[in-house]
């Protein structure tokens, strides 16, 4: 038999034209499509649901009057600390031990929160190393204005944040709140510290 004997079927049609009847299983295929999406969705929105949980507060609020109690009992001076702040000024850290340029010399340090959310620290030394004011203001300059008897100092980080400084020394101790804050906040701070 040659090729020319073998009978072929009808040849495909080169121009297929619509029929007029819908594909059936298309529109069943797109629906259970549909169907599948929206269950994945309610599964997802019932997890996210479920293990949702609002975000805490990012500041940690301590008690720092053991700390203050060690201090004022070991120090030789009077140790300072924020008297009659509203709750608003949040104390998140406390520390009673000597800074890199405080030793040999113990220095307080109190961390708070203010009310508008910037920080503000004390430190607190009788040490005699002129580097310790440098470290606390994070090498800051003096500037001019301030309340009476404060020195005011000004530092710019890497990235352009500027720390403000009081600076006072009273009977040898040297007395220093800095921070993010500004000025006024730094004021208040500083003139609500009390050695009782």
């Amino acid at each position: 038999m040659t090729d020319e004997q073998v009978e072929s079927g009808p040849e495909p049609s080169s121009d297929p034209r619509p029929t007029g009847r819908r594909n059936a299983r298309l529109s069943k295929t797109i629906t259970d499509m549909v169907r599948s999406l929206v269950i994945v969705l309610v599964v997802i929105g019932a997890i996210l649901l479920v293990t949702w949980r609002p975000q805490p507060d990012p500041v940690r609020v301590i008690d720092p009057s053991s700390t203050l109690a060690i201090a004022r009992a070991q120090a030789d001076y009077p140790v300072l600390a924020p008297a009659g702040l509203s709750d608003q000024w949040r104390p998140t850290s406390a520390r009673w031990q000597p800074t890199a340029a405080s030793l040999p010399d113990i220095a307080w340090y109190l961390g708070v929160v203010t009310p508008d959310d910037q920080f503000v620290q004390l430190a607190q030394s009788a040490t005699t190393n002129a580097g310790f004011i440098s470290e606390q203001t994070q090498r800051g300059q003096p500037v001019d204005g301030g309340a009476q008897g404060w020195q005011r100092y000004e530092s710019r980080g890497a990235t352009g944040e500027v720390t403000r400084s009081m600076v006072t020394v009273v009977d040898g101790v040297t007395i220093i709140v800095s921070g993010t804050a500004d000025w006024a906040e730094l004021e208040t701070f500083a003139l609500s510290l009390s050695s009782s």
